[in-house]
C-alpha cells in the first residue's frame, strides 16, 4: 500500500513516514490481512505436525542426570509427552564459551509449568560431559531439569541444537517431531517481539527501509563490539560488552547475586 500525507518524518532518515491516525490505520489494516493468512498457515502446519508419522525409541537408553544414570523414560516424569532441547556443547570452555545461541534458547526455557499444565515435560539435553554441565547449570540459574547424553545416538543424543519432541505410551517411546534452523525461534519471545518493533531484530539480514541503520551480526564465539545485533548478547556487570573472564550472557547480570566476584571465582579465561 503506498500512502500519502502532508507531513513528513522530519528528516528522520531510515525510520517510515510519519502520517495521521487514519492513514496508519489503513495501512494497518492491510497489513492485517496478511498477519491473519500467516496465522492461518501457521495452523494448517501445526494440524500437520500433528499427523506426522512417529518413531519408536529406545527409552531405556541412559542420560545422565543430577541424580546420576536414569532411562530417557524417565524424563517424562510420568507425563505423555516430552519435549526437549538439545543444547550443543563446548568441551572444556568456561561458561561464557558456550555456545550463545543456545544459551539465549535454554534461557527462553526457565520452566515449563504451564507446558506441565498441559501433559508436557521439558528438559535440556547436552553432550557434555555432566561434571562440566553441572555447574554450568548452576552459574546460569536454569531451573528447567538437564542431562548429559554424550554418547547416546540420535535422536536423543547425536547432533545438538534442535527442539525434539517425544510421545510416551505406558513404557514405549516415539519421536514425534524435530526442528531444523530457524525452527528452533518459537521459542524466543524476544524475537517475536522484536520482529513487532520498528527497528526490528538490527540484523544484517533484514529486509530494512533504506537508510535503516542495522546492528550488524555477530559471529559465534566472537565477541560483540558496541551495539551489535546478537541473540546472546555477552557483557560485564555493567552492561559493557565484553568477551572474557567477567562475561556472561547480559540476561545473567538481572539475576540476584550474579556479581563479578562470583563470576572470576568460578570461571577461567575464554579461549
Amino acid at each position: 500500500m503506498t500512502t500519502t500525507s502532508e507531513h513528513t518524518s522530519g528528516g528522520l532518515t531510515g525510520k517510515p513516514p510519519v502520517v495521521d491516525l487514519a492513514t496508519w490505520q489503513a495501512a494497518r489494516d492491510e497489513l492485517l490481512v496478511r498477519e491473519k493468512a500467516h496465522t492461518r498457515e501457521g495452523d494448517a502446519l501445526a494440524a500437520a505436525r500433528r499427523r506426522l508419522p512417529m518413531v519408536e525409541v529406545d527409552g531405556t537408553v541412559e542420560v545422565v542426570g543430577p541424580d546420576g544414570p536414569v532411562p530417557f523414560l524417565d524424563l517424562f516424569q510420568g507425563r505423555d509427552e516430552l519435549v526437549v532441547y538439545q543444547h550443543m556443547w563446548h568441551d572444556g570452555a568456561p561458561h561464557q564459551g558456550q555456545c550463545e545461541g543456545c544459551t539465549t534458547t535454554a534461557w527462553h526455557l526457565k520452566d515449563a509449568v504451564y507446558l506441565n499444565a498441559r501433559g508436557v515435560s521439558l528438559a535440556i539435553l547436552t553432550t557434555g560431559p555432566w561434571d562440566e554441565v553441572a555447574p554450568y547449570v548452576d552459574f546460569m540459574g536454569y531451573t528447567q531439569p538437564w542431562y548429559s547424553v554424550r554418547g547416546v545416538d540420535a535422536p536423543i543424543g547425536g547432533a545438538m541444537g534442535h527442539i525434539v519432541c517425544f510421545l510416551r505410551e505406558g513404557d514405549r517411546v516415539f519421536l514425534t517431531y524435530s526442528t531444523t534452523g530457524r525452527g528452533n525461534e518459537p521459542v524466543n519471545g524476544s524475537l517475536a517481539l522484536l520482529d513487532m518493533t520498528t527497528y526490528g531484530r538490527g540484523e544484517e539480514w533484514e529486509d530494512n527501509p533504506e537508510g535503516r541503520t542495522v546492528l550488524g551480526d555477530v559471529r559465534e564465539g566472537h565477541p560483540a563490539v558496541g551495539r551489535q545485533a546478537c541473540w546472546y548478547w555477552r557483557s560485564d556487570a555493567d552492561g559493557v560488552a565484553t568477551w572474557g573472564p567477567t562475561s556472561r550472557p547480559a540476561p545473567q547480570w538481572t539475576r540476584p547475586g550474579a556479581t563479578p566476584v562470583e563470576t572470576l571465582g568460578r570461571q577461567g579465561h575464554c579461549h
